[in-house]
């Protein structure tokens, strides 16, 4: 029996085996472009254009800095990438992943492992920087939640936690064409290069 394909073909030219990732497969252009076009929320948001998983995870890095104004721009790196293997496997929402089961997990963590050897990053990010990273991931869906996706207040607190106030000042959800999101997502990716070297 033929072995069905687990690779796909990048814009870059690169071909990306989903089950064995090398970082040598991955570029920073493929990943800001996927992730400019995956909507979060299954796409159910207000506004003339979906929420990527690319606007998401800039806004996730920004919050992640505000959580920890003096952390070292490795881990705002990692902040950003967070979300960078649903450029190729989409962003499922939790009660996806929950019934998809461990296989979902396994593949998430060898593309998450590739991502961050490709630029840098350990492997596997510690702990502690790994909770500061969700914190801000649950602030960003707070926010997502009562400002596109639709919920109450008081739902977005069942769900996420309120946020402390001061931590999104003045931020807004911002729904943008792609291609300036994805410019955007490969600018900060290059200036937080440039602050680690």
């Amino acid at each position: 029996m033929k072995q069905p394909r687990a690779w796909q073909k990048m814009l870059s030219g690169r071909r990306l085996d989903l089950l064995d990732p090398t970082p040598v497969d991955i570029e920073i252009e493929d990943i800001a472009h996927g992730l400019s076009f995956v909507a979060r929320w299954n796409g159910q948001t207000v506004g003339d254009y979906a929420y990527s998983v690319a606007e998401h995870s800039l806004l996730v890095e920004r919050l992640f800095t505000r959580l920890n104004p003096r952390i070292d721009a490795k881990w705002k790196l990692a902040a950003l990438l967070h979300d960078a293997p649903e450029y190729v496997i989409g962003d499922m929402i939790s009660p996806v992943k929950a019934a998809v089961g461990p296989g979902y997990d396994e593949l998430d963590k060898r593309l998450t492992a590739a991502i961050h050897i490709r630029f840098g990053l350990p492997a596997v990010i510690p702990m502690q920087i790994k909770k500061q990273i969700k914190k801000a991931d649950k602030i960003s869906a707070w926010m997502e939640a009562t400002q596109i996706a639709g919920f109450s207040t008081a739902e977005a607190d069942k769900f996420f936690g309120r946020p402390v106030a001061d931590v999104i000042q003045g931020l807004q959800i911002v729904l943008r064409p792609p291609l300036e999101t994805r410019r955007d997502y490969v600018t900060r990716h290059n200036v937080l290069l440039e602050e680690i070297r």
